[in-house]
């Protein structure tokens, strides 16, 4: 009877044992799958990665031995783009845009703007000068590049401007003749120049009798300093 007893017991772990092993069989089965899948996951990127970097090596070693030319950004020309205006009215543009760029960095912002206009004789308010450049900043950086200055020209000569515009008032300020014939809103602008310049020198007139006046005051101060050192030095002796 113990012996019966003795031999079931040992059956049963026997069959728990083998069940076991089997179950621990099949998890290592599914963690080599699992692996498995990974590596070779992890095989296509690297092929992928290897391919691509492959690509530019050889671009880059085609550039070098002058078989293949660097891709070059778009380079913005005035002359292309702005054909309405001949090559004399953009270099005069040109020269007036560096006047003011006192940054030195391609670009008027609104503190050289500001300065602009106060020598045009058309000072503007803060929000004007805000306004001024939001008409024509195509990519709402708050200042203007070489392009956006000229497109307040070409908007001046097409008679897109509003007549309150600053915009315009700066066009018709400029020492640059862009009126065209045949382009609509351009008729009358030699007059209006002509009056954007008598009101310019006007400015440039009181700015010279402002500096002319603090030139008489201070030599009344060093005449007046030096009567009272004679003086002073009279009633020490």
């Amino acid at each position: 009877m113990a012996s019966e007893e003795l031999a079931q017991k040992l059956q049963r772990r026997l069959q728990l044992e083998e069940s076991g092993a089997a179950a621990e069989g099949e998890a290592e089965a599914v963690k080599g799958a699992a692996a498995a899948e990974e590596m070779e996951e992890r095989s296509c990127l690297t092929a992928s990665a290897g391919a691509e970097l492959s690509a530019k090596l050889c671009r880059r070693q085609d550039i070098n031995e002058g078989a293949a030319q660097p891709r070059r950004a778009a380079v913005f020309n005035p002359y292309t783009e702005f054909k309405e205006f001949s090559r004399r009215q953009i270099k005069d543009m040109e020269r007036m845009f560096r006047l003011y760029d006192s940054g030195r960095d391609g670009y008027i912002d609104l503190m050289e703007l500001k300065l602009m206009m106060e020598k045009l004789g058309a000072p503007q308010t803060h929000l004007g000068l805000k306004n001024m450049i939001k008409e024509v900043d195509e990519d709402f950086d708050g200042k203007l590049s070489f392009r956006e200055f000229l497109l307040i020209f070409h908007k001046a000569a097409a008679g897109e401007l509003e007549e309150d515009s600053g915009l315009l008032t700066l066009a018709k300020l400029s020492e640059i003749d862009v009126s065209i014939e045949g382009v609509k809103g351009a008729k009358n602008f030699f007059e209006a120049k002509a009056q954007a310049l008598s009101s310019a020198s006007k400015f440039e007139a009181e700015i010279k009798a402002e500096q002319d006046e603090r030139k008489r005051e201070e030599e009344e101060r060093k005449h007046r300093r030096a009567v009272f050192r004679e003086l002073k030095s009279a009633f020490t002796q």
